[in-house]
């Protein structure tokens, strides 16, 4: 499916939030809220992650909703250790109502921590930021993908967040962080899902 993107604005606790949505042809089948990366270290909604996420979600038939966290592009207000990007993410999700998830490194977290106020929703988490946040148990079925080579997050600190919860990693293999030349892969495996 081809998709065409367009910007919207949510009113969120710390001002307005920049969204890019990206709708399928046709009538959309649900929507996904898709997280970027952490905004301090040049995160915003276009990273090559997201984009790449939220395109799987467009040819699954989901309006993909990418929003910038607080202070990023055209969203208002500052950094806030991420307590305020999980109230951006809630403010999105209130508007969109979403059946499906998603995040990159701190947007994976920040998704993980919104899941707790929500419910029933399929999560897609792909290098989530273990080693940097506390980050709570997930549902059975949420689909945790990560490089092999991840530099940033390494994947034994991953598996060592999934043991306990026995859920299954899906690892990219020779993936970095970024998922440099496996972009492919990541959308493949995205793909997969069903919300």
């Amino acid at each position: 499916m081809r998709a065409s993107t367009r910007r919207e604005f949510v009113a969120g606790p710390a001002g307005r939030i920049e969204c890019a949505v990206d709708a399928p042809q046709g009538e959309a089948r649900g929507r996904a809220l898709v997280a970027h990366p952490h905004p301090q270290f040049g995160g915003t909604l276009d990273n090559k992650v997201v984009q790449t996420l939220a395109r799987a979600f467009v040819d699954l038939g989901y309006e993909a909703w990418r929003p910038n966290f607080r202070g990023i592009g055209e969203s208002e207000g500052s950094y806030d250790e991420g307590r305020g990007e999980v109230d951006d993410l809630f403010a999105v999700y209130e508007k969109t109502h979403p059946s499906m998830l998603a995040g990159f490194s701190f947007g994976a977290a920040m998704q993980a921590m919104l899941a707790k106020r929500v419910h029933g929703e399929r999560l897609v988490l792909v290098g989530v930021a273990v080693t940097n946040f506390d980050v709570p148990r997930v549902p059975a079925g949420t689909l945790v993908i990560h490089g092999e080579r991840d530099e940033t997050i390494p994947l034994a600190a991953v598996l060592d967040w999934a043991r306990p919860q026995e859920l299954p990693v899906t690892v990219v293999p020779e993936a970095d962080h970024f998922f440099h030349r496996k972009l492919h892969v990541l959308r493949t495996i995205a793909s997969r899902c069903s919300g």
